[in-house]
């Protein structure tokens, strides 16, 4: 069974930058797109940036437009989240997911990985 595995988290001050891994296990692993979001304590979990696995189209939301970047390698079944310019309002756990298939829901989650930005 596949499963995602979030890393690269951790305390850094207010304009750093981190890049987060996220390795799906299995040989077999296929996907539509993957995601990164994100959920603040007492909020709900957001979404951050998706990109498909195969063309590589990628969306943003408004908040990490022009800071956040997703990536993937293929190759290594990963995909990235290269966060620059880093906000204490981008303190949150941060998961990775992925859409099995076109238009249906993000049905396979990582455990997270803890991101705080110190002010």
């Amino acid at each position: 069974q596949v499963q995602l595995v979030e890393s690269g988290g951790g305390l850094v001050q207010t304009g750093g930058s981190l890049r987060l891994s996220c390795a799906a296990s299995g040989r077999t692993f296929s996907t539509y797109a993957m995601g990164w979001f994100r959920q603040a304590p007492g909020k709900e979990r957001a979404f951050v940036a998706d990109i498909t696995w195969s063309g590589g189209s990628t969306t943003y939301a408004d908040s990490v437009k022009g800071r956040f970047t997703i990536s993937t390698d293929k190759a290594k079944n990963a995909v990235y989240l290269q966060m620059n310019s880093l906000k204490p309002e981008d303190t949150a756990r941060y998961f990775c997911s992925s859409q099995t298939r076109r238009g249906g829901a993000y049905d396979l989650w990582g455990q997270g990985t803890q991101v705080t930005v110190s002010s």
